[in-house]
């Protein structure tokens, strides 16, 4: 077991943030720790209060290092209070036998969907060139829909490369999945985001600045909470995270 050095202070200061920029932020934290080994494998963020327009700290721990794989902690806080807390997982990937279960959608090509997006009012939503080929978010008169599913494609609007950190904040770029079931939108969410990386640094670089195709689901609502699941996959046909996270909402 390695004993970590004093653990470094990281200082921000964000526009706008929303929970996929947040944990983004904490990854890129661990990831610039000069005791990490590996690239990501596992990423939970709990998100215990918002995170205000201003400077923040985040503090990283190693918690153990195993032959292929560390365990790290990190927290996020504005003053005393700790505002979101994560837990990371990173790891040296070995060749072994592989296979994909889940299948791709198959969508019409991203370059034949008109651009879209997110309502103007948020801000984070402008850095991301959408593309939705289905359950786009809905419009002030729009029914109830039975279903939760949202596909789109999706890309930095400024052409950047995509890395983890940015492949992270990709993996909660989807609107509450309640505003698509209930046809309308309503004080939600997220509670707790998990974002498992099923690609290293080599295969993402592959990807570039292009088009991802993302996807989006609930399980379940229930008494003021809803799980909801997602993938995102590079054009080639490769899987490049699967997440999972919950959700509040209220009525």
């Amino acid at each position: 077991m390695i004993h970590p050095r004093s653990p470094p202070r990281l200082d921000f200061f964000i526009e706008s943030p929303f929970g996929g920029m947040t944990a983004a932020l904490l990854l890129r934290a661990v990831e610039s720790h000069p005791d990490r080994t590996g690239d990501p494998i596992a990423l939970t963020v709990n998100f215990t209060a918002p995170v205000a327009d201003g400077e923040f700290d985040i503090a990283t721990t190693l918690v153990r290092t195993n032959r292929t794989n560390q365990h790290w902690q990190a927290q996020l806080c504005q003053g005393e209070p700790v505002s979101t807390t994560a837990t990371a997982v990173f790891g040296v990937r070995r060749d072994t036998w592989s296979d994909t279960e889940l299948v791709a959608p198959s969508v019409p090509g991203a370059d034949e969907i008109e651009p879209g997006g997110l309502p103007d009012m948020i801000a984070w939503a402008r850095n991301y060139d959408m593309r939705f080929v289905e359950g786009a978010p809905p419009s002030d008169d729009a029914d109830p829909s039975a279903s939760s599913t949202t596909t789109l494609w999706a890309r930095d609007r400024q052409g950047r490369d995509l890395d983890f950190a940015s492949l992270t904040a990709l993996s909660d770029i989807f609107f509450p999945r309640v505003f698509l079931r209930r046809g309308a939108m309503s004080p939600a969410g997220t509670i707790s985001l998990t974002t498992y990386f099923h690609v290293d640094s080599a295969e993402l670089a592959t990807v570039g600045g292009d088009f991802v195709l993302c996807r989006a689901r609930a399980n379940r609502f229930s008494r003021g909470y809803f799980d909801q699941s997602a993938e995102i996959w590079s054009r080639a046909g490769d899987l490049l995270v699967t997440t999972h996270q919950l959700v509040y909402f209220k009525d």
